[in-house]
């Protein structure tokens, strides 16, 4: 009897000093890390915003932490080849994936794949946000978004929007407008954003939602015409052009975001390290200005915080495109 009374006391012990010692050996490993170059796997081409402002942090993360911290371009199956990549990888802090919208809104539009945002993944920190503009080519007859949805109105289906494939940011912003709106247009998915923006210029489709850093300079030179931005207040780049809620869509808003995430079973004194070093960069005056005259805006959060943002992300994209009808096969 007393051997059993000693065993079952014995055990709860034994529990507690185990969980004792993996918070210590995950304090400790917090401390020393990073002891290697860290792999940042970018689930998207080179080039883009995203791919940009990533390569800022990763080169201020090396700077910080005196290590190396890598961005590495894995593109394909719209970020599903990189995600899962990062999903399988081990769990030590030392691979990490640069996640965006997209991610959020494939939970609903890719049920079968084989990895989960919310349960694979460990939220680390947002990194930035950044409006869109909506442009038309000079063609279309329309010089205000009033204009441009009653002439869309009026012949349903007979113009086109660009996106840089089926689920992107861009092609379920153009969802949210034409449900917001009332419009009827028609989606022309491309592979990547820069065929996008080639056929947007050259005339062959009539409309698209893009980055206003990248756009600008085609709006500023009459190749496109500017009709709304999406945030809640107007760009500084492009201050004589409305939100796309003023202009004729109240309520109207959809932002891109990017940010970073590690595999779900990373210690968290590791995760805790990386989102406090993240957020001194996003805070710094350096960082702000620099990435105000691009138009993004760094988003610094605890990462408890951003696992509340990106669960939000996911419910709200989930219903533009249950409402569209949008799905990826």
């Amino acid at each position: 009897m007393s051997l059993r009374i000693d065993v079952g006391m014995r055990l709860p012990m034994l529990a507690l000093f185990a969980a004792a010692l993996a918070v210590l050996s995950g304090q400790a490993r917090a401390q020393d890390y990073p002891v290697r170059t860290v792999h940042i796997i970018a689930p998207y081409g080179p080039g883009g915003p995203a791919d940009i402002f990533s390569r800022v942090v990763a080169q201020k993360l090396s700077d910080s932490f005196k290590q190396g911290f890598v961005i590495e371009n894995r593109p394909g199956a719209s970020t599903m080849i990189g995600t899962d990549a990062v999903a399988k990888a081990a769990a030590d802090g030392y691979t990490l994936l640069i996640i965006s919208q997209t991610h959020a809104a494939n939970e609903s539009l890719v049920p079968n794949k084989p990895f989960q945002l919310m349960r694979d993944f460990a939220p680390v920190s947002p990194i930035y946000a950044g409006d869109l503009v909506l442009v038309i080519h000079p063609s279309v007859p329309a010089k205000t978004l009033k204009e441009f949805i009653a002439l869309a109105k009026a012949k349903p289906g007979a113009m086109n929007y660009a996106s840089s494939g089926t689920g992107s940011q861009y092609h379920l912003t153009g969802e949210l407008f034409k449900t917001m709106s009332g419009t009827d247009i028609v989606h022309v998915p491309y592979k990547g954003s820069n065929g996008a923006r080639n056929d947007i210029l050259g005339g062959q489709v009539q409309m698209m939602f893009d980055t206003i850093a990248t756009m600008a300079p085609s709006v500023e030179a009459g190749l496109v015409r500017a009709l709304g931005t999406t945030g809640e207040e107007r760009s500084p780049i492009l201050p004589d052009v409305p939100t796309i809620s003023e202009a004729g869509v109240p309520g109207f808003r959809a932002s891109g975001w990017v940010g970073i995430v590690a595999p779900a079973a990373t210690p968290k004194p590791i995760v805790e390290r990386l989102n406090a070093e993240i957020r001194k960069i996003l805070d710094s005056a350096e960082i702000k200005d620099s990435w105000a005259k691009q138009g993004v805006v760094p988003l610094s959060m605890t990462a408890a915080e951003f696992r509340t943002f990106i669960s939000a992300e996911i419910d709200k994209w989930a219903k533009v495109a249950q409402a569209a009808g949008v799905k990826i096969n």
